[in-house]
C-alpha cells in the first residue's frame, strides 16, 4: 500500500519545485545567507552566555541561577523582537535568523538546562532539580508573554 502524499516531500518555499534542477540550485544558494547569518549569530549568542557565566558562576550543587536567568532573558528578548519585527519594521530577510535564531538560539541554553537538571539529581539535589525542571519552562513562557504584552502595550500607547 502505498502511502499518501505527505508533506515530509513538500518544497519549504510552496513557490519551489525542488524537482527542477534550477530552482533546487537556487533553493540551495539562497540558504547559504541564512546559515552564515545563524552561524555567526549563534556564535555571538553562546559567547555572550559565556560571559554570563563567568560573571555569575553557580557552585556545582546549588540551583543553577545563570542558566535560568539566561534563558528568562533570553526568552524576554526573543518576545520583544518577534512584536518588533512582525508588527513594526520589516526588516531584512536575514534579521530573523541572525538575531532570533542565531544570538538568542545560542544566548539561551535549554540543552544546559537538561544537564543541569541531571547534575542536580546526581548531586543528591532531586529537590532542587525538580523546582528547576518546572520553573525554567513556566518563567520562560511567562517571559515571552510579558514581553509580548509589555511591547504591544507601549507600541499602542505610543501611537495613541
Amino acid at each position: 500500500m502505498t502511502a499518501p502524499h505527505s508533506q515530509v516531500n513538500e518544497p519549504t518555499d510552496p513557490d519551489s519545485d525542488l524537482h527542477v534542477p534550477l530552482q533546487r540550485r537556487r533553493s540551495r544558494r539562497e540558504q547559504v545567507p541564512v546559515v552564515a547569518a545563524v552561524a555567526l549569530g549563534g556564535g555571538i549568542g553562546a559567547a555572550a552566555r559565556y560571559g554570563a557565566m563567568l560573571l555569575w558562576p553557580v557552585p556545582a550543587s546549588d540551583f543553577r541561577w545563570t542558566t535560568l536567568g539566561v534563558n528568562v532573558v533570553g526568552c524576554a528578548v526573543i518576545g520583544v523582537f518577534m512584536v518588533i519585527i512582525s508588527d513594526v519594521w520589516a526588516a531584512h530577510r536575514l534579521v530573523r535568523p541572525f538575531f532570533g535564531t542565531g544570538v538568542l538560539g545560542g544566548f539561551t541554553t535549554f540543552s544546559t538546562y537538561a544537564v543541569d537538571i541531571q547534575r542536580l539529581v546526581d548531586e543528591g539535589e532531586a529537590r532542587s532539580g525538580l523546582v528547576y525542571l518546572a520553573a525554567t519552562p513556566l518563567a520562560a513562557l511567562a517571559a515571552v508573554w510579558l514581553a509580548v504584552t509589555a511591547t504591544r502595550r507601549v507600541l499602542a500607547w505610543r501611537q495613541g
